[in-house]
């Protein structure tokens, strides 16, 4: 029998193979929770290949959910991995180094991220004092909303909550820590962890990408406005640019754009891993 498709998502699908799961990593893109009209060439690939190998430098920290990176169908070959079923927990668990995007909107407002508060005179692209866990609700439909580390608890209990705070922390130092010796910075990124049959918590999704994370070059990092990055960012900066309002449909994306975004994406996958694509 044929992988039956289960969930179709802004960028990945997730087909049932019998006891496994298979996720399919697409090459659409999506900013601001709109679908974009335009794929980005390789994109579902690079990010599998760097999640993979993400996932093999951080296996002794938390298990994952990678049951083979190579058995799955042909046609998705390279952008797909066969995965065990987890019960996911519907937390997106985000670690920041350093302040940007909705942090830094939230930082203006309250002086605090999710609840964590940060001292005065921070600036755009300052890198806070120690990383901070600022987990927001995970929505099907419409925008991701800030929650604190209390909301977390109430929902799912101290333990539970405890231990999703200290792996996402754990790992997104272990990757900083590691990304930093290619002269990357990761000045965020997301998380996504589930229970597997026997209650372990298990990391899931993809770890560590141009799509879950941002990255930054270290030799020209100068805090007080916006950073060249190797991320989403770029798209969501020339969507804003075109005038889009952020609602669908999305623009279609020039040319040029599709083709630097490919680049940098590759650009930093070869940075961090060493590996040439």
């Amino acid at each position: 029998m044929s992988p039956q498709l289960l969930h179709s998502g802004k960028v990945r699908d997730v087909y049932a193979d019998g006891d496994d799961l298979i996720l399919v990593a697409s090459d659409r893109v999506s900013v601001y929770d709109v679908i974009l009209p335009t794929p980005v060439p390789d994109k579902g690939k690079i990010l599998t290949q760097l999640s993979l190998w993400w996932f093999e430098q951080l296996k002794d920290l938390v298990p994952n959910h990678i049951v083979s990176a190579t058995d799955v169908p042909e046609e998705w070959a390279g952008r797909a991995v066969r995965c065990k079923k987890l019960t996911m927990v519907p937390v997106e668990c985000i670690a920041r180094g350093y302040l940007a995007g909705l942090g830094l909107e939230e930082y203006r407002r309250d002086r605090a991220i999710s609840g964590v508060a940060l001292p005065e005179g921070l600036v755009e692209g300052s890198k806070l004092p120690s990383p901070v866990f600022t987990p927001t609700t995970k929505e099907s439909e419409g925008h991701d909303e800030f929650i604190t580390f209390d909301d977390v608890v109430a929902e799912h209990g101290a333990g539970l909550s405890g231990r999703l705070r200290e792996l996402t922390l754990a790992v997104y130092g272990r990757g900083a820590e590691i990304a930093a010796r290619s002269g990357v910075i990761i000045a965020d990124t997301k998380l996504e962890f589930g229970l597997d049959a026997d209650g372990e918590l298990v990391l899931g999704d993809e770890v560590l990408t141009s799509d879950s994370s941002r990255f930054w070059p270290a030799d020209t990092w100068t805090p007080g406005g916006p950073q060249r990055s190797w991320d989403k960012q770029f798209v969501r900066d020339w969507s804003l640019s075109s005038g889009w309002d952020k609602t669908y449909p999305g623009p279609e994306i020039p040319d040029e754009i599709v083709t630097k975004t490919r680049d940098l994406y590759i650009d930093v996958y070869e940075r961090i891993t060493g590996n040439r694509w």
